[in-house]
């Protein structure tokens, strides 16, 4: 198959915050700010955030950042000059959380679909 005409994502990422307790809209939002601050960079591609401070089922105080790639690469890569505001946003992220990590899983696309 040709992916000359679309662009194919090959990963997607996801990273959760597990917030102190009341803190996962501020997080959300911060997050949402960190993301597009790294998109307008051109550092990031389309992403969501989402969050539950306990008005909806599953586990209370989560929040969770997702978007797709083509690549892994680390923010801190030599040569990538990363966003002042997004470090500094980062920073009061983790001052509110208890933990945060990211999953990454490869994304199937109709090349790699066994018959």
């Amino acid at each position: 198959m040709s992916y000359s005409n679309m662009e194919v994502f090959l990963f997607h990422l996801k990273r959760v915050f597990k917030t102190k307790p009341g803190m996962s809209r501020k997080v959300a939002s911060l997050a949402y700010k960190e993301a597009q601050t790294f998109k307008d960079a051109g550092q990031r591609n389309v992403f969501s955030v989402y969050f539950n401070g306990g008005t909806t089922p599953g586990e209370k105080d989560l929040v969770v950042l997702e978007w797709t790639d083509h690549s892994i690469q680390s923010i801190f890569r030599e040569g990538n000059d990363v966003p002042e505001e997004a470090l500094n946003i980062g920073r009061e992220i983790l001052e509110l959380c208890i933990d945060n990590w990211l999953e990454i899983n490869e994304l199937l696309t109709p090349d790699k679909v066994v018959n």
